[in-house]
């Protein structure tokens, strides 16, 4: 099988995102479009040969296609082994886990995330760095570059390598080894948590329901909660991944994850639910009739990692993405720990980590995670939930409720309006801008605009710089409404509208978020003028 030089031609639109490139299934599938961004990816990291790479996907449309091509250009580019999960499947922290262990120079994560999947869905492709975290802006400036300039690409063609056993095989020079892709992970996930005492809370009449959406996280999901914990037979649903996702949407919130909330919300609703994303960095945490906001989730593990064996001797500090409500600065405050807000981008806590600045971090998306790995975690989380349980012997509710009474609760939603022209998003953002200057001082009710900013962060461990991060309003009594325009979409573009009030009155903790607020919603809505520019009468998704 000898290597092969394939001149090509440039695509002026393979800038990667804060998560990779994300596509339409029919774009990767264009002539030579997957191989240029490959090879801007080998040509930027300049791995030098006998280099280690990890490769595997969330099980979508187009995976194994993908990797038999990415497996050809790594051989052709020197590489000397490939670990790759059996069947193509790796889910993202696990990915992550995997780089760590193995001394890897990197990996090649496939996945769109919580994007749709199948034929005429969503593919996705980043680079995962030797941290084991997404790989850094420059990095990712470098392969857009290098992808605007690409005039050739190497490659071993049609490759047959057996992806559905584990073992080892040849390309060329280059070893595969094809590997379980759950049992590191799982050990992993036993040296963290207290498996004896969630064991013994689900021996008895404890019940869970995890939803694993038809995507990666099913196997993972089947092995740690039914085989090695005992939950029982069919707590694991929609448990086999599929090219389409069974058809949804594998975004775990109230919208998307509908299967799961009706159960949860019924006259004989589990324990606990949770619910994870296409490649599994993500997390929804249910009690029965009740939800978990992500923000109000990473305020409680932070509040109580000491219950946890992997965090017995406490935290090096905590951080969040800049929309993420300000619960778990309360936490920080409390525990006397440092405390960072930085952009969105699960990077930026990957320079904390590796600095040794912080343990934990989350983001409102449904996304938290710890330094074992350099990735949001989606089954870490809902292991951590089910460790608190155990030993606190108290519900999801009950733990929510004495958590707010300590530290007050943080009302907090997100509004997405979801493919949107993006020139209405753009203007609704601009409408926001220009009333900058003149906001602060303004009185709307009961809240009265202290200032007004374009977020912008220095990355205390690396010194960059990160500007135009999301449009704040910010309120005397700490309140605010923050615009933002996400990059996690394939067609049109999301707006997110974040909302955010404090409530230290514990007769006041039971109210509706929505209701609750209300006025601040009003406020977004007079200053953006979001229902007019856009035509939307309401968000897409309320969380």
């Amino acid at each position: 099988m000898p290597e092969k030089i394939v001149e090509t031609t440039p695509y002026e639109d393979q800038r990667p995102g804060t998560s990779g490139l994300r596509k339409k299934v029919s774009v990767f599938r264009k002539k030579n479009y997957l191989e240029n961004f490959v090879q801007s990816i080998f040509d930027s990291i300049n791995a030098p040969r006998g280099s280690v790479l990890v490769l595997g996907g969330d099980g979508r449309f187009y995976n194994i296609e993908a990797i038999r091509i990415i497996l050809g250009m790594a051989a052709a580019n020197g590489f000397d082994r490939a670990i790759v999960g059996k069947g193509g499947i790796l889910s993202t922290p696990a990915a992550s886990h995997l780089i760590r262990k193995r001394g890897a120079y990197g990996g090649i994560i496939l996945s769109a995330s919580h994007n749709p999947g199948g034929e005429h869905g969503d593919f996705g492709i980043k680079y995962n760095s030797e941290n084991g975290g997404p790989a850094p802006e420059k990095l990712t400036e470098a392969i857009y570059e290098k992808s605007r300039s690409i005039s050739r690409y190497r490659i071993v063609e049609e490759v047959e390598v057996d992806l559905e056993n584990i073992g080892e095989s040849k390309i060329g020079e280059m070893t595969v080894e094809v590997i379980d892709p759950v049992s590191g992970y799982a050990d992993l996930m036993e040296s963290l948590f207290d498996f004896a005492s969630i064991r013994h809370l689900l021996k008895g009449d404890f019940r869970i329901r995890f939803d694993a959406m038809h995507a990666v996280t099913g196997p993972y999901a089947v092995e740690i909660l039914e085989k090695r914990l005992g939950a029982k037979q069919g707590s694991v649903m929609n448990s086999i991944p599929l090219p389409d996702f069974g058809g949804g949407h594998p975004d775990p919130n109230l919208t998307y994850a509908e299967d799961l909330v009706k159960i949860m919300y019924g006259e004989k609703a589990p324990d606990f639910g949770a619910a994870s994303d296409g490649d599994g960095d993500r997390n929804m945490i249910l009690g029965g009739r009740f939800f978990v906001t992500p923000s109000d989730s990473l305020a409680v593990l932070a509040a109580n990692a000491k219950l946890v064996p992997g965090y017995q001797d406490g935290l090096l500090g905590v951080a969040r993405s800049m929309p993420t409500s300000g619960a778990v600065d309360r936490v920080a405050s409390a525990l006397g720990i440092p405390f960072y807000e930085t952009p969105t981008g699960w990077k930026f806590f990957g320079n904390l980590m590796d600095a040794g600045r912080v343990t934990l971090c989350g983001e409102e998306s449904f996304g938290t995670g710890s330094n074992h790995v350099r990735e949001k975690d989606g089954l870490w989380a809902v292991l951590f939930w089910l460790n608190l349980i155990a030993a606190k012997r108290m519900s999801v509710e009950e733990i929510m409720h004495e958590h707010w009474k300590t530290f007050g609760r943080n009302f907090y939603s997100r509004h997405d309006y979801e493919d949107l022209p993006l020139e209405s998003a753009r203007k609704v953002m601009e409408a926001v801008e220009s009333r900058f200057r003149d906001l602060p001082g303004t009185v709307f009710g009961k809240y009265t605009v202290l200032h007004c900013d374009d977020f912008s962060y220095k990355d205390p461990v690396d010194g960059s710089l990160s500007r135009g991060q999301g449009l704040r309003i910010v309120f005397t009594d700490g309140s605010r409404i923050v615009h933002r325009l996400s990059g996690t979409g394939t067609s049109g573009a999301t707006l997110r509208v974040y909302l955010e009030c404090f409530e230290s009155n514990a007769s006041r903790h039971k109210l509706d978020a929505q209701d609750a607020l209300s006025e601040l919603i009003a406020i977004a809505k007079g200053i953006s003028g979001i229902e007019e520019k856009t035509g939307r009468k309401e968000p897409t998704v309320i969380t």
